[in-house]
């Protein structure tokens, strides 16, 4: 993916931009700043498409976070890339400066550190892309196992049997991803014991949360 994928991107709080960074010159920081007045306070993810480029914004906590990318970018490599940014700027900035700095006055700080994360995203685009594929191919079977897990039980199906099936629709996803896969896997044949034997209790929680 060419380095020109990412054109323009900028942290606010509220509708003050904080950061800023592009290479480029044009009307997008413009338009982006619009699109930031007219965005809900509310936590969500947005989109606009304006003349072959994406306006991509990420708002959580009172805090928006921007890229611009041209319309070859991937929608979800374009979050990637808001989802990285803000974990680095909380990480940095959260609960302090961050709350009392002024219009653009994280610009020296925070630019070359944004360059670096388009940098990174980019050079990893097609990685990102199958990797979050996969995530999406796995959440679906989750939800149609679990779904037909329901089913089995209210047929009356053994144990056993609704374990053989877990086993089998597990061995069917990417092996390269058996490992983060394991505690979902291990949720849903909690899921099967639970209801099968009518038992009420709280599924087990993840000591290390990825």
């Amino acid at each position: 993916m060419s380095q020109e994928a990412f054109i323009y991107s900028f942290v606010a709080r509220g509708t003050m931009i904080l950061a800023e960074y592009t290479e480029f010159t044009g009307n997008f920081p413009a338009i982006a700043a619009q699109c930031l007045q007219r965005l809900t306070a509310a936590n969500n993810r947005f989109t606009y498409n304006c003349d072959h480029h994406t306006f991509n914004f990420l708002v959580e906590d009172g805090y928006a976070y921007c890229v611009v990318a041209k319309d070859a970018v991937g929608k979800q490599v374009s979050l990637a890339f808001l989802e990285r940014m803000k974990s680095d700027f909380k990480k940095r900035y959260g609960g302090g400066k961050a709350d009392t700095a002024v219009a653009k006055s994280l610009n020296k700080e925070f630019g070359p550190i944004m360059k670096e994360h388009m940098k990174y995203i980019i050079e990893h685009a097609e990685e990102i892309e199958k990797l979050l594929k996969v995530k999406a191919q796995v959440s679906e079977v989750k939800s149609i196992m679990l779904e037909n897990i329901d089913k089995a039980i209210d047929r009356g199906e053994s144990l056993t049997t609704l374990a053989d099936k877990t086993e089998s629709l597990r061995d069917q996803v990417n092996p390269i991803f058996d490992v983060e896969l394991d505690l979902d896997f291990i949720r849903i044949k909690f899921h099967i014991i639970v209801f099968s034997s009518g038992t009420s209790l709280q599924e087990p929680r993840d000591e290390n949360p990825s």
